[in-house]
C-alpha cells in the first residue's frame, strides 16, 4: 500500500487530511501557497515541497485539495506544475481530486493527466475540516474498479464514510452537486427559520433544542445555527464563498438536463447576495446574521 502521499492545498480541509495521515503513520509532503501552513504541518511531522511538480516525485498519489477549477489547472499546468515533472517520475502516478467543480471540468482534467499517463481518482469530499481530520469525512468516489481497489486503504483511510459511486468520471462531482446544492437548501432554511424564531422573541438555542429532536432537524442545520449562536464563527469553518460556489455549480448542472430547482435558485440566490453584502470572506454559519437583517 501506498504510504506516502503528496497533498497540494494545505487549507480547512487539505490540512485536516494531512493530519489524519499524518497520524496514521503516512510520510506526508504538503505543497501550498500560504508557507505558514506549510510551516504548521511541518512541525506536526510533514514535508514541504517548493511547487506541484516535485509532489510527482516524492510520491505515488498526489491528493489535490484546492477550491476550484482555477486552481486545479495551475496546479497541473503553472509554471511549476505537477505535469512538469519528467515522464518518468509520472509514471504510474495517481492524482485523487478533491475540490467540488463540474463534471465537464472533471473529464478535462481526466483527459489531460491521461495523456501524461497519470490516473486520476475523482474524490470530491464532505463533512469540514474536523471530519477530515479525523477520518470520518465523506468521500464520492468515481474511478475505474481496479484504481479504487489499489488504492482502497488510502481512501479508507482519508474517509469511514466512503462511497464508490460510479466508474464514469464525472459522477463524484455530479453526487457532490446534489449533495451540495441540498446543503445549501438545508443551510439558508435553517438561517431562515431562527432568524423568524428569534424575532418571535423565542430563546433560539432552546427552539434548536426542539428542531434537533423534531422534523425540521438537519445535520448543516444543527452545525452552523449552534456555531452561530455561540458566536464560534472566527475563523471561519467554512467560507460563505464555497457553497455560493457549489449551488451556482449544481443549478448550472440542473439547467444543462433541463431540471428545474425552484427551491435550489432561491438558496443559491440568497448565497450570491450575501457576497455582494460582502460576506464572501465569512463563515457561511454568518447566513443567520444576513437573514436577521
Amino acid at each position: 500500500m501506498e504510504r506516502t502521499v503528496s497533498i497540494i492545498g494545505a487549507g480547512n480541509m487539505g490540512g485536516g487530511i494531512a493530519l489524519n495521515l499524518l497520524a496514521r503513520g503516512y510520510a506526508v509532503h504538503v505543497c501550498d501557497i500560504d508557507a505558514a501552513k506549510e510551516r504548521f504541518l511541518e512541525q506536526k511531522g510533514a514535508l514541504a515541497v517548493i511547487k506541484p511538480a516535485q509532489a510527482a516525485i516524492k510520491s505515488g498519489a498526489t491528493i489535490i485539495c484546492v477550491v476550484g477549477s482555477a486552481q486545479v489547472q495551475d496546479v497541473l499546468l503553472g509554471a511549476d506544475g505537477l505535469l512538469k515533472a519528467s515522464p518518468q517520475d509520472l509514471q504510474n502516478h495517481t492524482v485523487i481530486l478533491c475540490p467540488t467543480i463540474s463534471p465537464q471540468d472533471v473529464e478535462r482534467f481526466a483527459a489531460l493527466l491521461g495523456s501524461h499517463g497519470v490516473a486520476l481518482i475523482e474524490a470530491p469530499m464532505s463533512g469540514g475540516p474536523k471530519r477530515a481530520q479525523d477520518g470520518s469525512m465523506s468521500l464520492m468516489v468515481a474511478c475505474e474498479n481496479t484504481l479504487f481497489k489499489q488504492h482502497e486503504p488510502l481512501l479508507r483511510d482519508l474517509s469511514s464514510k466512503l462511497f464508490h459511486v460510479s466508474q464514469r468520471l464525472g459522477d463524484g462531482a455530479r453526487t457532490k452537486l446534489v449533495n451540495n446544492l441540498l446543503a445549501a437548501i438545508n443551510l439558508t432554511g435553517a438561517a431562515e427559520a431562527m432568524a423568524m424564531a428569534q424575532k418571535l422573541g423565542l430563546d433560539a438555542s432552546r427552539t434548536l433544542d426542539v428542531i434537533e429532536q423534531s422534523s425540521g432537524q438537519s445535520w448543516i442545520g444543527s452545525e452552523r445555527m449552534r456555531r452561530a449562536l455561540a458566536g464560534d464563527v472566527h475563523p471561519p469553518g467554512a467560507h460563505m464563498t464555497l457553497l455560493a460556489k457549489d449551488s451556482k455549480l449544481a443549478m448550472q448542472a440542473a439547467r444543462d438536463v433541463g431540471c428545474s430547482n425552484a427551491v435550489g435558485e432561491v438558496a443559491t440566490g440568497l448565497f450570491a447576495q450575501a457576497l455582494e453584502a460582502g460576506m464572501a470572506d465569512d463563515d457561511d454559519a454568518q447566513m443567520l446574521k444576513f437573514l436577521r437583517r
